[in-house]
C-alpha cells in the first residue's frame, strides 16, 4: 500500500478553548497513541489533511514528518476522525501507532467490477457489504479489493469465502456472509382485479324519467 506523508507538530495544552483556537488558525487537534507509547497531543494543518486523507477509502499507512524527534517518521493509521455534524468540518483526529513487523486489522473497501449477467437480463445489482476487515502486515494492506460480478445471474450471490485476497492477507469475517447479489426485476404495480373491472364497466344510461325531466328543465 502507498504510504502517505503527513506533517504534524506537537500540541501545547488541551481543552475546548485551545482546540477552538487551533481550528481558527486552520489546524486540527489530534492525538497519537498505541501499544507501548504514551499518548502524544499533536496538531495537523487542516488543508493538508483535506488534500491527502479526508474522504479517502479504507486504511492508509501514514508517516509523520515533524520537528519533534519523537514524532518524526512514526507510522500510524487513522483510528477515528470526528466531524462537525452540520458543517462536516474535521474537529479531531486519532492516530494509532503501528509496528510494520506485526500484523494488524484494517478495513478495506470493495470495488464491484463488470456488468452482471443478471443485470443485463433486467435484474438489480445489490451490494450487501461495502468493506471488509482483513489482517496483515501494515505495508500489505490492500487499497481495495476488486470483486468481479460479471458472471452473477438473477438470484445468485458472491460470499465472503469467494473473495480473492492478496498473499499475506487474511479475512476477518464470517465466510458464509453474502457480499453482493442480483435481485429480480421489480414488476410494475398491478391494480386489483375489482378496480380493473370497475374501470372497464360501461357507465349506466340515465332512466327514461330522469332524462325527460332534464329535458323539460331546458
Amino acid at each position: 500500500m502507498e504510504t502517505v506523508m503527513l506533517s504534524v507538530e506537537p500540541r501545547q495544552g488541551t481543552g475546548k478553548e485551545k482546540a477552538s483556537r487551533l481550528r481558527r488558525e486552520g489546524k486540527v487537534p489530534g492525538v497519537f497513541y498505541g501499544p507501548g507509547k504514551a499518548a502524544a497531543a499533536l496538531c495537523i494543518d487542516a488543508r493538508e489533511f483535506g488534500l491527502k486523507l479526508a474522504g479517502v477509502e479504507g486504511s492508509h499507512l501514514i508517516q509523520f514528518a515533524s520537528s519533534l524527534p519523537e514524532l518524526n517518521e512514526q507510522l500510524a493509521l487513522l483510528k477515528e476522525v470526528q466531524h462537525h455534524p452540520v458543517t462536516n468540518e474535521v474537529l479531531h483526529i486519532d492516530f494509532y501507532a503501528v509496528d510494520v513487523t506485526k500484523p494488524i486489522q484494517a478495513t478495506v473497501p470493495l470495488h464491484f467490477i463488470g456488468k452482471a449477467e443478471g443485470v443485463t437480463a433486467g435484474g438489480i445489482l445489490q451490494p450487501l457489504c461495502r468493506e471488509i476487515t482483513v489482517e496483515c502486515l501494515p505495508r500489505d494492506i490492500p487499497q481495495f479489493l476488486a470483486v468481479d460480478v460479471s458472471k452473477l445471474a438473477i438470484h445468485q450471490s458472491i460470499h465472503m469465502d469467494e473473495l480473492v485476497l492478496p498473499a499475506g492477507v487474511k479475512g476477518v469475517y464470517d465466510t458464509n456472509e453474502p457480499v453482493v447479489t442480483v435481485l429480480p426485476p421489480i414488476a410494475p404495480e398491478e391494480k386489483p382485479a375489482e378496480a380493473v373491472a370497475e374501470a372497464a364497466a360501461p357507465t349506466a344510461a340515465p332512466a327514461a324519467g330522469t332524462a325527460q325531466a332534464e329535458s323539460e328543465k331546458k
